[in-house]
């Protein structure tokens, strides 16, 4: 086990997304997963039905004992919910000098939102700037830059405005769009790269985003080039993807034990 992963996010009680994606994605890339959780949400593969948030003071003191105790080689932040939750966490988080990566979640996969619109802005304010990399998705990245991104040559554009609002380094994915080729772009100091993987064509997609930066993360904290993190979290994403159980009548889970042997791990007994 090498690489000590905080995961900020919201709990998902239908397991495919949020902290309980996020410490699966960590374990299964060999890392050690500590979580903070901001919220609580009752959700299945349909749709999220409910959002508890946890008090403030509970979630400083989650941050401040995995901290100081186990400590962090690489922080990630999901679900944060409104902007008193942000000042939160980075209150929490600044100066601490860890790498951080921050998937902007905005909306579930079903639809509900789970960041409130007058939170957009301190985001982009405060937690843009601690952040090593932002991972956002088509419409996240629209409403962050607050410009529309109609097709893919747009995408280069607007990683690299986003990069102006303090952010080292832009991951832009382009799963929303329609077409056989998956592409994403890469947008850090020293340029543009472009990563390309054909479409799975399949409705067991819940939690990639969490599942992508979590890996992300993970590479980051066990001593990864950040280029070489993003490849294999894409790697490990899309066969994650490939192996999806087919669980639920929604957007199904993926199989985030995709790297475990379990005749390996029967031999070992």
């Amino acid at each position: 086990m090498k690489g000590r992963v905080l995961i900020v996010a919201g709990s998902d009680s239908g397991g495919g997304a949020g902290i309980q994606a996020d410490i699966k994605a960590v374990t299964a890339l060999g890392g050690y997963a500590a979580t903070a959780v901001t919220a609580l949400t009752a959700q299945d593969t349909q749709g999220v039905r409910a959002v508890h948030p946890v008090p403030l003071d509970f979630l400083r003191l989650q941050i401040r004992m995995s901290l100081e105790d186990i400590g962090a080689d690489c922080i990630k932040t999901g679900m944060l919910a409104d902007a008193a939750t942000i000042d939160t966490v980075c209150d929490a988080l600044a100066g601490c000098g860890i790498p951080l990566v921050a998937d902007p979640v905005m909306v579930a996969k079903g639809g509900a939102p789970l960041l409130a619109p007058e939170a957009v802005e301190t985001l982009k304010r405060r937690l843009m700037p601690l952040a090593t990399i932002l991972t956002p998705n088509l419409p996240e990245a629209e409403v962050l830059s607050g410009m529309r991104i109609p097709d893919f040559e747009t995408m280069t554009h607007a990683a690299e405005l986003l990069m102006t609002l303090g952010v080292p380094a832009v991951l832009l994915k382009g799963g929303h769009f329609e077409g056989p080729v998956l592409r994403d772009v890469l947008a850090t100091e020293e340029g543009i790269e472009i990563f390309e993987s054909p479409r799975i064509e399949t409705r067991h997609t819940h939690g990639t985003g969490c599942t992508l930066a979590s890996a992300i993360a993970t590479g980051l904290a066990q001593g990864m080039a950040l280029r070489d993190a993003v490849a294999r979290g894409r790697a490990y994403v899309a066969a994650a993807i490939r192996a999806a159980p087919g669980f639920g009548r929604g957007h199904g889970p993926l199989d985030h034990g995709v790297t475990v042997d379990p005749a390996r791990v029967a031999a070992l007994g």
